[in-house]
């Protein structure tokens, strides 16, 4: 198996070990493919997405805009679904990618929607 993969899983496996959402405070989880950004609330302990939101939404997906920019609308329509919920704070997974780049946008966009974490 490709050895970046296998590095990458050890990495989730190590975050999620250290990383639980409950209701009050659930997970903001990032998942990163070439082309989209997928983004989730989850509570844990019950195991439900309490919110989803992604690249692929339509008023997201219509904007012509470059990737990092549109990881940023994802953040910030996550935050959007979280407050309607009354969720104002989470804890991040970044899904073992890099804080960087698209993932890091995702948060910043969370931040400004007014999510804390």
């Amino acid at each position: 198996m490709n050895s970046k993969l296998v590095q990458r899983q050890k990495i989730r496996y190590r975050i999620r070990s250290k990383v639980a959402g409950t209701a009050i405070k659930p997970r903001l989880s990032v998942f990163r493919s070439n082309a989209e950004i997928y983004a989730q609330l989850i509570d844990d302990v019950n195991g439900l997405t309490l919110a989803a939101a992604a690249s692929t939404n339509k008023e997201i997906a219509v904007q012509k805009v470059t990737k990092i920019e549109k990881a940023k609308l994802v953040g910030n329509l996550i935050a959007r679904k979280a407050i309607e919920l009354g969720i104002t704070t989470c804890v991040f997974d970044r899904g073992g990618n890099l804080y960087h780049g698209r993932v890091k946008s995702v948060a910043d966009g969370a931040r400004e929607g007014g999510l804390q974490f």
